[in-house]
């Protein structure tokens, strides 16, 4: 499948976004990638730091950076595509962040550029390998038609409602899935410090009820023996329950939530 004239692209190529462009590529969506870093760090990529010649032809961007300051830096901050970019039809926003922050987007876009929420989970490993979930938010038309591009990145694709809900859904499942770290990680600390193989303990869980994504996936996720660090998957996954605790119904129970947070933030190195 080609892109069909429509200038698809990436705005930042980094843990997921290098795996998410390259895997488009290999199914002949011609995507290109912009990033702050120079384009030598991506050999195998079109990747540009030029913002003016990223926006020139720019359709449709997929936003593809960490947090909340970095999608106003690319929306509407230094790299400002919002504004930029003269032909710009769709913006995708894949990041992780408060669903507040996402429904907020749409007082701040023009009317005319559509808005897509498609968080995604399954980690470095899941982008390179084309395996991502999705979790989309925004008009029927709009994602169907993207359609081919998630598939091209992914294996599960769930639409879950209108703009925003796709955001709701994730910041949801990542409350689960640090609350899965953070208990696999003590669950692993106890097991050492009693003696208890690591391995036969994981191949364990694997055929009981304790089975989980992080103990299943042990040796293949990037951040699994990491301690917390503000700029790592660590740090990330912690970022992620901020976003779920900021969106929290009213008058929600956020104890338990709160602990796990806690409890990230004071995760050391395993080796």
């Amino acid at each position: 499948m080609s892109n069909t004239g429509t200038k698809i692209g990436f705005a930042g190529v980094g843990r997921m976004g290098h795996g998410m462009l390259a895997n488009l590529r290999k199914s002949g969506i011609l995507a290109t990638g912009f990033d702050i870093r120079p384009p030598s760090d991506f050999p195998d990529l079109p990747v540009t730091d030029d913002a003016d010649a990223f926006a020139a032809d720019l359709v449709e961007l997929h936003s593809v950076v960490r947090d909340a300051g970095e999608t106003d830096e690319v929306l509407f901050g230094r790299q400002g595509f919002v504004s930029r970019a003269p032909n710009l039809k769709t913006i995708v926003i894949h990041s992780t962040l408060s669903p507040d922050y996402v429904r907020g987007l749409r007082a701040r876009v023009p009317s005319h550029i559509d808005l897509v929420d498609a968080p995604m989970s399954g980690a470095e490993v899941g982008a390179i390998e084309a395996t991502l979930a999705f979790m989309i938010g925004g008009k029927d038309e709009t994602v169907t038609r993207l359609m081919p591009q998630f598939t091209a990145m992914g294996k599960n694709i769930h639409h879950m409602g209108e703009f925003g809900m796709g955001m709701q859904a994730k910041v949801l499942n990542n409350l689960l899935c640090a609350s899965h770290t953070a208990m696999s990680r003590l669950v692993l600390d106890w097991a050492d410090q009693s003696g208890l193989d690591r391995a036969k303990l994981l191949a364990l869980i694997e055929t009981a009820t304790g089975q989980n994504w992080f103990t299943s996936r042990f040796e293949q996720i990037e951040f699994a023996r990491h301690g917390f660090e503000p700029d790592n998957t660590i740090g990330i996954l912690v970022k992620d329950v901020s976003c779920a605790l900021d969106a929290a119904p009213d008058g929600a129970d956020t104890s338990l939530p709160e602990v796990v947070r806690a409890t990230m933030r004071g995760l050391t190195p395993i080796t």
